[in-house]
């Protein structure tokens, strides 16, 4: 049995229960009932959710192709691990596709409803909203973002790396929760302004930056070596 409480995974609908496995197994991941690093068991996972095997491989292996999972002949399969090089990759990737993603957003994307989510984020953060609810504005921010740019290969690209994105996130607040709290709003409000001003250049400098900063922080709360684990 997984030293880990795979029981707090909810029950698997009967329609399309591959993607449906495949979401309860994200969100068991970024919940942190599966840390880096640690094994996930077809076995097990298909007894906790109460569908096949089958079923549960294929939704793993949607989450191999999300880069959440890897699997290895003999060693089966396993969430992935996060140290400084994986942070130094995944945000180098992340930020060249916010530049693209904001220069193409510019004329296209709804100021208002990016307003909305910040302002939603400042009312959470005043509250003292759980990480994981800022996270979701945030991440939801990036996608309307993504989505107004009108351009299918590069929103494909993303989510390529959006859940590899999201665990890292989640890892840099927390390592870091009231650092992030300091930097949410006030970065998202500028890409805001700097997308209704509409200088292109001005857009993707900053856009980047506001990656290349979040990956500053990550890197220098990881190190080297694999994450520890329980597992």
């Amino acid at each position: 049995m997984s030293t880990f409480d795979i029981m707090q995974l909810r029950k698997a609908d009967r329609r399309g229960l591959a993607d449906e496995a495949a979401d309860r197994i994200r969100d068991a991941i970024f919940a942190g009932v599966f840390p880096p690093g640690s094994p996930v068991r077809e076995v097990e996972l298909a007894a906790s959710l109460d569908v096949s095997r089958g079923s549960v491989r294929e939704g793993l292996a949607a989450l191999e192709r999300e880069g959440l999972v890897r699997s290895a002949w003999h060693r089966g399969t396993r969430v992935i691990d996060l140290t400084a090089k994986d942070a130094e990759e995944v945000y180098s990737v992340r930020a060249a596709l916010e530049g693209l993603a904001g220069r193409g957003a510019i004329g296209r994307v709804d100021l208002a409803a990016l307003g909305r989510l910040v302002d939603a984020m400042a009312d959470r953060l005043a509250e003292g909203a759980p990480s994981d609810e800022l996270l979701a504005l945030d991440m939801e921010f990036h996608d309307t973002i993504y989505r107004a740019a009108d351009n299918r290969r590069l929103l494909e690209a993303w989510h390529a790396v959006r859940s590899q994105v999201h665990l890292f996130q989640l890892t840099r607040i927390r390592l870091g929760y009231h650092g992030y709290r300091a930097v949410v709003v006030d970065e998202h409000r500028e890409i805001v302004r700097l997308l209704d001003a509409g200088d292109a250049a001005e857009v993707t400098r900053f856009a980047e930056e506001h990656v290349q900063s979040a990956k500053r922080v990550l890197v220098g709360q990881l190190d080297d070596s694999t994450i520890e684990t329980s597992g």
